[in-house]
């Protein structure tokens, strides 16, 4: 068993994934189903595919149409759009001849040449399926990506002069008890929001963005422009929701009901150091500040 093989049998015993996916071509693969596979891999993670083995895990070979697998990167790359370089590699194993196609991962949008657009996902039973890619979900993408930045996109029909200027102060109080750049304390108000990029030009208005609204926004404008914005707070006792608080109000004003909800339920139990009494918090408060990861839907709805 040469080292091709021992790889190729051990990505087959460890089942389809995100990141590999079996086709079987016992019947032919149709060249359309075929593109799909690749393009759903290509918007996901990348991967490799492997044609002439089933669902299962079994090796059937490759269909007599498919023995000469030279011309399969053109064709890949003709009926993808933007086109998908991929590696095709022919390979036996345990008596069959099988095709390996690695596809990379596209740091853009790639749909078939008939403009069918798919991604990877898990299913409950963790077998992998490939289901559409709806438009709500580019923004997503492209933010993982790091193509673009959904909290900089503007909100134009929300002034700079409607925000709350207790929210600035927050901002500012909170530069100074965190530690942060000290050379924003003595910015004024539009230049501190400039800095931030909580406000954008846009031929001469300045405009908030998602970042100045979830920042500097009332709780009216917050359920007006950005409905799905919320933070929720919750105490679990095993699988028993024992507090379940939401919040929908600015960001910083948000983390302060946030943390004292936390502080008070930080207990210490003191435990004898040799000559000294050592109180034990249950936990860190080093680590008590929350950190939180927003997602961005259409029409800038989001959740915590």
């Amino acid at each position: 068993m040469n080292e091709t093989e021992r790889q190729i049998l051990e990505l087959i015993g460890q089942g389809e994934s995100l990141t590999l996916e079996f086709k079987s071509d016992l019947k032919s693969l149709p060249d359309r189903e075929l593109i799909a596979a690749v393009v759903a891999l290509a918007n996901t993670e990348g991967g490799e595919l492997l044609l002439g083995v089933e669902d299962n895990g079994d090796i059937t070979g490759l269909h007599s149409n498919h023995k000469n697998l030279a011309s399969l990167p053109a064709l890949i790359a003709n009926k993808t759009n933007p086109a998908i370089a991929v590696r095709v590699e022919r390979c036996e194993i345990q008596g069959y001849y099988i095709g390996r196609i690695t596809v990379p991962k596209s740091r853009q949008l790639v749909s078939t040449s008939d403009g069918l657009l798919l991604r990877r996902r898990l299913k409950l039973d963790g077998t992998p399926e490939a289901v559409p890619f709806y438009p709500h979900e580019f923004i997503q993408r492209q933010s993982a990506m790091g193509l673009t930045d959904p909290s900089a996109m503007p909100v134009i029909d929300v002034a700079v002069e409607e925000l709350d200027p207790l929210q600035r102060l927050r901002i500012r109080n909170a530069i100074k008890k965190y530690g942060g750049d000290q050379s924003l304390l003595p910015l004024a108000d539009n230049e501190l929001d400039g800095a931030l990029g909580l406000v954008v030009n846009d031929s001469g208005r300045r405009i908030p963005t998602i970042a100045g609204l979830l920042l500097l926004g009332s709780e009216i404008q917050l359920r007006r422009h950005l409905p799905a914005h919320e933070v929720a707070f919750q105490v679990l006792r095993g699988t028993d929701v024992q507090v379940n608080e939401f919040f929908r109000k600015p960001l910083l004003e948000t983390f302060e009901e946030v943390e004292l909800l936390f502080r008070a339920r930080v207990s210490e139990e003191e435990i004898q150091v040799g000559l000294f009494r050592v109180p034990i918090p249950n936990f860190d408060r080093r680590v008590s500040g929350v950190n939180y990861l927003y997602r961005f839907d259409v029409n800038y709805p989001g959740r915590f």
